[in-house]
């Protein structure tokens, strides 16, 4: 198991340590539930070192990611983020990651970390443009840093204007008197903030920084237990539970950056599936009965008959009661449609709701 530039921190902070795609990584510090509220109400930091990092360069660099990701990169902006997938040739998703514009040569592309071989391999086998990649991952340290008062912890360690930078963008600056550092307002929780990428020799004096800074609000370490509840109350799809190499991105709901203005890898067998008609969607779904949906669980209808399954389910810490993901027939996918959790064989209430479940 790799472990992260900060490994010995999480585990003198007293983390449950747990292995992730790979990793070694803190699940939790204190309680998922005290770490979700810290991130919606106020600010934390996640360690998300263990996600992957590609350096994409040369003039053919947008040739070659508008090949092999579904959105259209052309669109970019220097300092702007894309999110995008990476289609397979069989209908699937290979992946779903962040684009990163530098400059019309130059980019970043970010990716999960159980993927970072998978995704590398399939780019390389691709780029017949000659295109210069490098894998920046084992360099580069990344932090996450959500929550209301994110900005206001942040802002004291730069003199960059964190208040005006938009919601996927990013600028490359000094921060925590530490150079060419990129901070991102990006995450993964809805909560707002910023991800902050720094070299791996960099990570301990970042993250003595930023919880220096965050004193005032009590800025709290947070693991991934709570990173999941988080994700999952915005409705952002997890891949390996919500997408992978089988499911249909149109179906996940995907369609948004699916971009048939372009060719990309597989775009007429997608666009030949939107014609035809979707047969399933990704859905979300409170429960109304009590009752905790988890991955796997069977969706049914009212006589027991299986509809599909849940990709994702937790407790809502934020709405106080079950939600989840899953997919379902066309039919069954309107909001407020009654349906069926199936949990030791007992048939639980549960209606669609239109994503995400926390708004705001």
């Amino acid at each position: 198991m790799k472990t992260v530039p900060l490994h010995q921190v999480h585990v003198q902070l007293g983390a449950k340590i747990v292995p992730f795609a790979g990793f070694e990584m803190p699940v939790r510090y204190s309680s998922d539930m005290e770490e979700h509220h810290t991130v919606r109400n106020n600010v934390g930091v996640f360690d998300v070192s263990h996600m992957g990092e590609f350096s994409v360069k040369g003039p053919g660099a947008l040739d070659l990611i508008q090949k092999v990701t579904s959105n259209d990169a052309s669109a970019l902006f220097d300092g702007k983020v894309q999110y995008s997938y990476l289609p397979n040739a069989d209908g699937g998703v290979v992946d779903d990651l962040l684009v990163y514009r530098y400059n019309a040569e130059e980019y970043m592309l970010v990716v999960n970390a159980s993927n970072i071989e998978k995704d590398w391999n399939w780019i390389q086998s691709h780029n017949t443009e000659g295109v210069e990649m490098k894998n920046l991952s084992d360099e580069l340290c990344l932090l996450a840093v959500q929550g209301p008062n994110a900005t206001a912890t942040l802002q004291k360690l730069t003199s960059v204007d964190l208040s005006v930078m938009d919601y996927y963008t990013f600028q490359v600056g000094k921060m925590a008197e530490i150079e060419d550092v990129i901070i991102s307002a990006t995450g993964y929780t809805g909560a707002g903030g910023f991800e902050i990428y720094i070299k791996n020799e960099d990570a301990h004096k970042m993250w003595d920084a930023i919880f220096e800074a965050g004193k005032e609000f009590n800025i709290q370490p947070v693991g991934l237990g709570a990173r999941d509840t988080l994700r999952l109350e915005k409705g952002f799809c997890l891949y390996g539970n919500d997408i992978d190499d089988k499911t249909s991105p149109l179906e996940a709901g995907l369609g948004w950056v699916t971009k048939f203005t372009k060719d990309f890898i597989n775009s007429d067998g997608l666009k030949s599936q939107k014609e035809a008609g979707l047969k399933n969607k990704l859905v979300g779904f409170e429960m109304i009965d009590r009752g905790i949906p988890r991955g796997h669980y069977e969706l049914c209808d009212a006589e027991g008959n299986k509809l599909g399954d849940v990709t994702s389910g937790t407790q809502s810490p934020t709405l106080q009661k079950g939600i989840g993901l899953g997919y379902v027939p066309t039919a069954y996918s309107k909001p407020e449609t009654e349906i069926f959790v199936k949990v030791r064989d007992r048939l639980l209430k549960a209606k669609v709701v239109k994503l995400p479940f926390v708004k705001g």
